[in-house]
């Protein structure tokens, strides 16, 4: 006869940050919304990051850009141009559509046209089983921390939340 052995339970874990600004990041990198492109792809690349904040001149996040965003708004054209001559030429002068239009080149398209503008923000002095219930109920995976004015000044990302969780 097998008898079922009863396995302990497991211990909860217990989130040991109070606060957003216990969560969060300070000083995330951030891009700002005039930077071209060509220039976000290679600075998430360069720091082996999907996604970071685009701010104004202010400092005050108005988006997101990521990896995906580029590739969905941009890697379709870019594939089908660079391995075009046309490519090449478009990059040293304007090229006009057939209703007259100027066509921007490919690498004069700002952050700010392929961004997602959607930004969704607590406060330092946001309780983290907030911060924790916000990410879950918009199913993002950051927030950002802005101050009173605004401004950008951490980011509490899911691997943030896991850093804090302990038995």
């Amino acid at each position: 006869m097998k008898t079922l052995k009863h396995a302990r339970p497991t211990p909860p874990m217990v989130l040991s940050a109070r606060t957003a600004a216990d969560l969060m990041t300070p000083n995330p990198v951030s891009i700002h919304h005039g930077a071209t492109v060509p220039e976000a792809a290679a600075f998430l690349a360069a720091r082996g990051i999907s996604a970071a904040p685009v701010i104004d001149e202010a400092g005050r996040p108005i988006g997101v850009v990521s990896r995906t965003d580029i590739l969905q708004r941009q890697g379709q054209r870019a594939v089908y141009l660079v391995g075009s001559p046309e490519y090449y030429e478009r990059l040293e002068r304007p090229v006009f559509s057939e209703d007259g239009a100027r066509d921007e080149a490919p690498n004069r398209v700002t952050v700010r046209d392929v961004m997602t503008p959607v930004v969704f923000c607590v406060g330092p002095e946001t309780p983290a089983a907030k911060v924790v219930e916000k990410m879950l109920a918009l199913e993002v995976r950051r927030l950002f921390v802005v101050d009173g004015a605004g401004v950008l000044i951490g980011v509490v990302s899911a691997i943030d939340v896991l850093r804090k969780l302990c038995i």
